[in-house]
């Protein structure tokens, strides 16, 4: 059966995505995305289109349609890459299916996992880190039940997608709250951008970076769960912009046990809401009661999930086989030891705190159980090489002058 792979973005999982198409099948899948991105620009495994205000409902229903139309001879497998693609797939979801196959949830799940205000709320089974909700429009700060979170505290946009709608100097996914003064601060600052909907303020969870954990599910086309890992992450990005953003992981490594229960408690959840598809769990452990806290659920494969190909289960070839071949596959715990990693070696050595982390990580290098996602031996026309080399010189800049 003839199809096509069509990727929207054009960042670091459109990249490795397509990359999973061509290891895959040898074919460069078809990236759509509204701008251009260093990730994608200088690829050659890859077609890439870029589509003005691709955002706009109907644009991006027409570009879709003309795409569908020009491919009609063919199965057409959609896979969307970050928070707004996915949000504009299940929103246009009945017209798209005219033309597409894709992994298909509500609108009201896809709500409840990306709207934070609405997770917190509906998944309260979930371990999940004391929070408080709060609306810039309506409400007054209450001060009382924020000091008994206690300082330093996080705060973060309940609603990203419409968050980076409004920007201002200064704005960042995650805001690491000091004290009551820079409380107030930066939610002035949110208020006068003109968002108007939910914040989340919540107890900061003690803990390196080493503290937090990644895992990805696969629920098949009868909503049942197929694959899941367990990773612990070493460092992530220390950037405004970036932080919460994995940039090493080791699938495989969990130094403080419980997996598999862990593993058994989220599997029945991702079951028990009638998901389908890739979904990637933010997990945080905390110290203090022994538990790992759910942070956030992304109805997608995140940007680091490209290990569960490392091990061996291409994240495409999946989609292809379910989706399009009707494969069925018994459930499988991927706990083979894999490292992932988007920095250089010596951002390694030198900012990842976590000794016994830091040496199991040198000690899967020196076995080859190591990958970058972004770097792949059949695509590096010179371009690509000469920005990838710059990219790791950038990191080393970027922890170097980070205050997270």
């Amino acid at each position: 059966m003839d199809f096509e792979v069509v990727i929207l973005g054009t960042d670091i999982n459109s990249y490795y995505m397509a990359r999973n198409c061509h290891e895959a099948y040898n074919k460069k899948p078809f990236v759509i995305g509204k701008e251009p991105m260093s990730f994608t620009t200088y690829s050659k495994i890859l077609n890439l289109e870029i589509v003005d205000n691709l955002h706009d409902a109907k644009i991006f229903r027409k570009i879709l349609k003309l795409f569908a139309l020009n491919h009609k001879n063919k199965k057409l497998l959609l896979i969307g890459t970050n928070d707004a693609y996915m949000r504009l797939i299940m929103e246009n979801q009945e017209f798209l299916k005219k033309y597409y196959i894709f992994p298909s949830i509500s609108e009201d799940l896809l709500n409840n996992l990306l709207v934070k205000d609405k997770f917190y709320t509906a998944f309260q089974n979930l371990d999940i880190p004391d929070t408080y909700i709060f609306n810039v429009k309506k409400d007054k700060l209450d001060l009382k039940r924020i000091k008994n979170l206690g300082y330093p505290l996080i705060l973060k946009p309940s609603d990203s997608v419409n968050y980076y709608t409004h920007s201002f100097d200064g704005q960042a996914k995650v805001y690491k709250i000091s004290d009551k003064n820079d409380l107030i601060s930066v939610v002035d600052k949110i208020k006068t951008s003109g968002y108007e909907r939910n914040l989340i303020i919540q107890e900061f969870i003690p803990g390196d970076d080493s503290c937090l954990f990644d895992v990805v599910a696969y629920c098949d086309r009868n909503k049942k769960v197929k694959i899941m890992t367990f990773a612990q992450i070493g460092l992530q990005e220390h950037t405004s912009t970036g932080v919460g953003n994995c940039t090493l992981l080791i699938n495989g490594y969990n130094e403080y046990g419980n997996t598999l229960k862990v593993v058994k408690k989220l599997k029945k959840f991702i079951e028990s809401i009638d998901y389908q598809g890739f979904a990637e769990f933010d997990l945080k452990y905390d110290r203090t009661d022994g538990k790992f806290k759910v942070l956030e659920i992304n109805p997608r494969q995140a940007r680091s999930s490209y290990y569960l190909t490392a091990c061996g289960f291409n994240l495409v070839k999946y989609l292809v086989d379910d989706l399009i071949y009707k494969k069925d596959f018994d459930y499988e715990f991927i706990d083979e030891k894999m490292c992932l990693s988007f920095v250089p070696k010596i951002v390694i050595k030198k900012y990842v705190s976590n000794t016994l982390f830091k040496e199991e990580v040198f000690k899967l290098i020196k076995q080859g159980k190591f990958t970058d996602p972004l770097d792949y031996k059949k695509d590096r026309p010179l371009k690509r090489r000469i920005w990838l080399i710059l990219r790791k010189i950038n990191y080393i800049r970027k922890y170097k002058n980070s205050d997270w």
